[in-house]
């Protein structure tokens, strides 16, 4: 099977879901790309659309907030939108690239080749199969324009919101959203693992330098690095007992990293990271997590089957996503930054409140979402006589 996986630089969250189902897909044997959709027409082209995105998101959340409730607005299954007619200018340069690469399946897990995609098949450009997956809890503005042959939701609860929005129920498969290997629970991982280097066995506290004895704090930012993160940073590390201790990533903000790293030098127990390959690492290491209620991240945290605290959100889908996770049980939330520490306190400290987090996690969690959606894209394209079976 040969598969193209379309992804876009709008935010980590759509690289790492792709990411994560082309090393399942890899380690399976399939023949995969995974390829930043916008850099088929150009560099710059990427730099821009992304740059755009992130830009607006991380310096005025508030118009990200107000351009999404527009887009709720204007979003509708019959008439087509200014976004869907700008991404058809794409469809020249993917047909441009399978007609030099042979791919049987086509997956996105970005809006943006979504609404390509639609273009050609209408425009019989199209002939193999396509698969788009959702990386929030919730149909964001104007999926419902797009026609892809399968849709992968992160919820079963979350069917009747996809298929109210126009998208057709048959096609809807709530297995979850992808996540790395890392991020699935591992016994030998939680108690110990093995340093090849020095030959001998180490907590994931002593592999990542972290002192054995504190309970830890994790603050993760976004690859954005968005959040009012130094006066988050500076009222937790206020509240931490003795024995506690906090590490702080900070994403791709470099000059986030550089403030946060001379504002608590003097902090012994606070530890300031910048954008790390070692997220899984820290997190098995954490006894809570604070992180924005971003899709892809939060998904790690309840598969990783941590204690979550979500922090303020980048209005718009984060909104959405910190209720449903609320709701369920599987995080707490708050817009408020004192109450955000004031419940972190209370999962670290309190055992009934933490494992009833927990339960809920693992009732609601898909941790085989990429084993799931590979024999779901082995079915559509024929590998498999089955019939595809929802849930």
């Amino acid at each position: 099977m040969n598969v193209l996986i379309l992804s876009c630089n709008t935010g980590e969250g759509h690289n790492a879901a792709g990411r994560a189902l082309e090393e399942y897909l890899k380690y399976s044997g399939e023949e995969v790309e995974m390829i930043d959709f916008m850099k088929l027409a150009s560099e710059r082209t990427s730099r821009i659309v992304g740059g755009a995105y992130v830009s607006i998101a991380k310096l005025t959340p508030h118009f990200f907030g107000l351009i999404y409730q527009l887009g709720m607005k204007v979003s509708n299954k019959r008439h087509k939108s200014p976004v869907y007619y700008a991404n058809a200018l794409m469809a020249k340069y993917l047909s441009e690239y399978l007609k030099k690469h042979s791919v049987d399946i086509l997956v996105t897990p970005h809006l943006y080749p979504a609404e390509t995609i639609t273009y050609m098949k209408k425009k019989s450009l199209l002939r193999c199969k396509t698969l788009a997956i959702a990386t929030d809890y919730t149909c964001i503005p104007f999926w419902e324009e797009t026609n892809c042959d399968a849709y992968i939701i992160p919820h079963e609860d979350l069917i009747q919101e996809f298929s109210s929005r126009g998208i057709s129920r048959e096609k809807l498969y709530p297995l979850g959203i992808p996540v790395k290997k890392a991020f699935c629970n591992n016994q030998e991982l939680k108690i110990c693992s093995f340093d090849e280097q020095n030959m001998e066995y180490k907590s994931v506290k002593e592999r990542l330098k972290l002192p054995n004895n504190r309970s830890l704090f994790l603050v993760m930012s976004g690859s954005m690095g968005f959040g009012k993160i130094q006066l988050f940073t500076f009222e937790l590390n206020r509240k931490c007992k003795k024995g506690e201790q906090i590490v702080v990533i900070c994403g791709n903000n470099h000059k986030l990293f550089r403030m946060m790293k001379q504002r608590f030098r003097y902090h012994t127990n606070v530890h300031i990271i910048g954008y790390t390959n070692n997220v899984s690492l820290y997190m098995e290491a954490a006894d809570v997590v604070y992180t924005k209620p971003g899709g892809l991240t939060s998904t790690e945290v309840i598969v990783k089957n941590k204690p979550l605290v979500h922090t303020a959100p980048i209005p718009g889908c984060e909104t959405s996503n910190m209720e449903f996770f609320a709701v369920k049980g599987m995080a707490l939330s708050s817009h408020s930054l004192k109450n955000q520490i004031q419940q972190g306190m209370k999962l670290m400290n309190c055992e009934q409140m933490r494992m009833g987090m927990l339960n809920s996690q693992v009732k609601h969690s898909k941790p085989n979402a990429c084993r799931d959606i590979y024999h779901l894209m082995k079915k559509m394209c024929g590998e498999d006589a089955d019939e595809i079976s929802h849930i």
